[in-house]
């Protein structure tokens, strides 16, 4: 019974992440812009922080293309 519970739960977080924008990609997006913040400025490595800064980009092209391609096969 609990396990059913915890579906519905998880199932609603991610609808309300998902609705709000903030799903897998963006906070993938999120996460590596701090990444690149902490190479960057904590560590000193300029290069590699420059190289992580580019992955957001990447990271929500990505999705979006995905998400595009979904819709127009009539999966959501």
């Amino acid at each position: 019974m609990s396990e059913t519970a915890d579906n519905d739960q998880m199932d609603k977080l991610a609808d309300e992440l998902e609705s709000s924008g903030l799903g897998p990609a963006g906070l993938a997006a999120v996460g590596s812009v701090a990444l690149a913040l902490y190479y960057y400025y904590v560590r000193g490595d300029k290069q590699k922080g420059q190289f992580v800064g580019l992955w957001p980009a990447t990271i929500l092209g990505l999705a979006s293309y995905l998400k595009i391609t979904r819709q127009e096969r009539g999966d959501e």
